[in-house]
């Protein structure tokens, strides 16, 4: 911690206003490094935690540990006051704090540096069978989570129903995090709720063996609209047997997660931590199944942001070549 703030107290608009007092430097590399996550229901936490391990295995002189956050919206923020030295969010919010745009319009954050893209979110949409929710026209007037605030999910889903002409005016949004919502699901507090998250996830499973579920199939017309709301989501596929009751595959739109740190970080440190993550990647693989998506090719494909040094030295150093945009 480089600051007396805490960083689960200030949120998009604590940020903000930090950022406009000069408040909080990016913090350099210290012996104990802080990764912001997520929630405890989603994949930021566990890849997180696996990501800490192999630091604290394999990073001479430097220990890990990976923090609960609102996700996405909050971590860059905690990356830019220096509150945290690496984190996780979804390429469009990553992208989106670079540039001073979306969330973050009028707060660009030009310190944000990409390590690699983790993995691809699912936007996962789920109602309990028997609702009567079957589409997301189905939504409107329903009791929805939108997401915790200040998460990814959040984010993704405003584009989404604004692309497909439906306001936040249209539903009872609730803004609750993936195990609230999975809760709220259960006990009958909402009618529907959004998920953006690698998949299989452990609060979405768990409803799935209590509840019979429903995952929403977004026409192609919405799964197109979406995709020119967000240029960062792609059509992907939701396996069937993911989760229990759920047999058919599913289109789903997805999006990179990708893992962050600041441009003040040492061009050292970040490359030992893409080093000993890529060169003992079977250990963040064995902690969460969506590692098995994290590789060279996809981090150099699917990052929307220019790189740190360190990690495109270690890129360089095996071979690789990395596009002139993942500069900084």
């Amino acid at each position: 911690m480089t600051n007396n703030v805490s960083r689960r107290s200030f949120g998009l608009l604590g940020t903000a206003v930090a950022l406009a007092v000069g408040f909080g430097a990016p913090a350099m590399a210290q012996s104990q490094l802080s990764i912001a996550t997520g929630g405890t229901g989603g994949v930021y936490y566990p890849m997180g935690g696996g990501l800490a391990e192999i630091i604290n295995n394999h990073v001479d002189g430097y220990s890990a540990t990976a923090e609960v956050t609102g996700a996405s919206v909050e971590n860059m923020g905690l990356i830019a006051l220096g509150d945290a030295d690496l984190a996780i969010g979804l390429a469009d919010t990553v992208s989106q704090a670079y540039s001073g745009t979306g969330r973050f319009e009028g707060q660009e954050l030009p310190m944000i540096r990409a390590v690699t893209s983790l993995y691809a979110n699912m936007v996962q949409i789920v109602a309990l069978e028997g609702s009567g929710i079957t589409s997301l026209e189905d939504l409107r007037g329903k009791r929805v989570s939108i997401g915790a605030p200040g998460s990814g999910t959040e984010v993704n889903t405003n584009a989404i129903l604004a692309a497909n002409g439906i306001s936040y005016d249209d539903i009872e949004e609730q803004r609750l995090n993936f195990n609230e919502t999975a809760d709220a699901l259960s006990n009958g507090d909402i009618d529907a709720g959004f998920w953006s998250v690698g998949a299989p996830t452990s609060s979405i499973l768990n409803l799935s063996t209590t509840q019979d579920i429903v995952i929403l199939a977004l026409s192609d017309a919405e799964l197109d609209a979406a995709i020119a709301e967000d240029e960062t989501f792609t059509k992907t596929t939701l396996a069937g047997g993911t989760y229990t009751g759920v047999d058919k595959d599913i289109t789903v739109l997805g999006i990179p997660n990708v893992l962050t740190v600041s441009s003040e970080m040492s061009e050292d440190v970040v490359y030992a931590i893409t080093k000993a993550m890529f060169e003992n990647i079977a250990e963040l693989q064995a902690v969460h199944p969506a590692a098995q998506e994290t590789t060279v090719e996809f981090g150099l494909s699917a990052t929307p942001v220019p790189m740190h040094p360190g990690a495109i030295r270690y890129y360089e150093e095996i071979g690789e070549t990395v596009p002139d945009n993942l500069r900084p």
